[in-house]
């Protein structure tokens, strides 16, 4: 499993880093850019806080809490037996690396960098949902997965929880 959670986490922080690179060069300061018919539209933002820019001004403090995330996957990778929790972990991990990195490496200044965000749907500029970028979007599918496992009944070691009541029924 620990080839498939790596596997993930370094395909979704090569897309997230890659595609930042890309509009960062080629459309920040143009005007937003319309894609599939308004549905999406390309705008850059340069954000100093969390979703929904909460925590702006406590960029440390989000740069400290994306550095524990990573550590406590890294951590609890060697025990990981399930492909559905490793490729949520994976895709949470690799989210988490790519604001990460923004947060370091981009200005003002290590661990208060601004992440860049260029997603906006339906409407430029957030104006119907925030403005993000490929980390955020995995961030929140791993989350989406590991939320809907844990509701299965499935845990990260493999193994499987039924209800009493179904268990019940079939004794």
């Amino acid at each position: 499993m620990l080839a498939l959670l790596f596997a993930v986490a370094v395909g979704g922080l090569g897309l997230d880093i890659l595609t930042k690179v890309i509009v960062v060069a080629e459309l920040e300061g143009e005007p937003p850019v319309e894609v599939l018919g308004g549905l999406l539209y390309l705008d850059v933002l340069r954000n100093p806080g969390a979703a929904f820019s909460l925590a702006t001004g406590l960029t440390w403090l989000l740069s400290l809490l994306a550095i524990v995330v990573v550590g406590v996957i890294v951590w609890l990778a060697p025990k990981l037996r399930s492909p559905g929790w490793a490729v949520g972990l994976g895709l949470v991990l690799g989210g988490a690396c790519g604001n990460l990195v923004d947060r370091i490496f981009r200005a003002p200044g290590p661990l208060e960098g601004h992440v860049v965000d260029f997603l906006s749907i339906l409407a430029p500029g957030g104006a119907v949902w925030p403005v993000f970028n490929i980390a955020d979007s995995c961030i929140v599918v791993g989350g989406v997965l590991i939320v809907l496992l844990s509701l299965m009944g499935r845990d990260y070691d493999g193994t499987v929880h039924r209800k009493k009541k179904a268990a019940e029924k079939n004794s």
